[in-house]
């Protein structure tokens, strides 16, 4: 891997909390198959995914997310239609749906996205923006074709720390996605993504970080009862309101986790604000 890619410290022998209240092997069993189901629909209908209403869209995203036994919970206003870049923190793999959950997008995905099973193929077909994470002198291509989607009026999602977080810290926010809706002249809709236990305490269970797999992380997530999702709008950053890609990105950038997301904390089962103190997300997808 490249020296200049961003990095994650989190691992989940490190990071990644057991499981306290698990769902029996027949209920996981059932919702990953019902999981597979909608992936496989939707790589099934992803061609003509220009022609299926958004609304359906964001219907089907927060069936895949209620599928895996994860409770959705929304807040904030809804973004505007037309060219929109949306950040969020980065956590898990369910943070895909949940932010298509709030507008339909064309998501930055690190090129290994295609590889993966079922969903490398739904993400392809769906538009995804693939970045070539070893390759520097590919950013500004990337950064030209993300612009070029913006001012024709379409919506990108991308996660600006560049990595999962297992929510316990943040990463910076890299600022090269910024410059594309600097170029664009579009607003920046940041989001921001948390899981929480049952009990309303801090979760870590959905992250997907470190050396973690794939099967080994759906397999996590709909074992587990009670997660919850929660996912704060924030106030949208108009266009013009900052000089440069370093400000808006700051502008953008979640509030630090609170001290209750500390690994004590988190064992302990201590409580947290309501939204507005994110997680965030280890798998290299932009850099500045």
């Amino acid at each position: 891997m490249s020296g200049w890619l961003p990095t994650a410290p989190c691992t989940p022998a490190g990071c990644v909390e057991p499981v306290r209240a698990t769902a029996s092997v027949p209920r996981a069993v059932l919702r990953l198959t019902a999981l597979a189901a909608l992936v496989l629909a939707g790589t099934a209908l992803s061609p003509f995914g220009g022609r299926i209403p958004a609304a359906w869209v964001r219907r089907w995203c927060r069936l895949i997310v209620r599928a895996a036994g994860v409770r959705v919970r929304i807040t904030g206003t809804a973004p505007p239609d037309g060219g929109l870049l949306l950040v969020a923190n980065h956590v898990s793999w369910l943070d895909i749906p949940l932010l298509a959950a709030v507008r339909p997008a064309r998501m930055l995905a690190k090129a290994e996205v295609r590889r993966w099973p079922l969903a490398g193929a739904l993400a392809a077909r769906g538009g995804a923006l693939f970045l070539e994470r070893d390759r520097l002198r590919a950013l500004p291509g990337t950064v030209a074709r993300i612009a070029g989607t913006l001012r024709a009026g379409g919506a990108v999602a991308a996660f600006p720390e560049g990595s999962t977080w297992c929510g316990r810290a943040q990463g910076r926010f890299r600022r090269a996605v910024f410059q594309a809706a600097l170029d664009a002249g579009v607003p920046v809709q940041p989001v921001g993504l948390r899981y929480r236990r049952p009990d309303g305490g801090p979760g870590t269970a959905a992250a997907f970080v470190g050396e973690d797999t794939l099967p080994a992380s759906v397999w996590r997530v709909v074992r587990t009862r009670g997660l919850v999702a929660e996912v704060e709008l924030r106030p949208l950053i108009r266009p013009g309101t900052h000089p440069d890609r370093r400000t808006l990105a700051r502008a953008a950038q979640p509030p630090a986790p609170e001290p209750a997301w500390t690994h004590a904390a988190l064992v302990a089962g201590a409580q947290v604000r309501p939204l507005g103190h994110d997680t965030r997300g280890s798998r290299p997808v932009l850099r500045a």
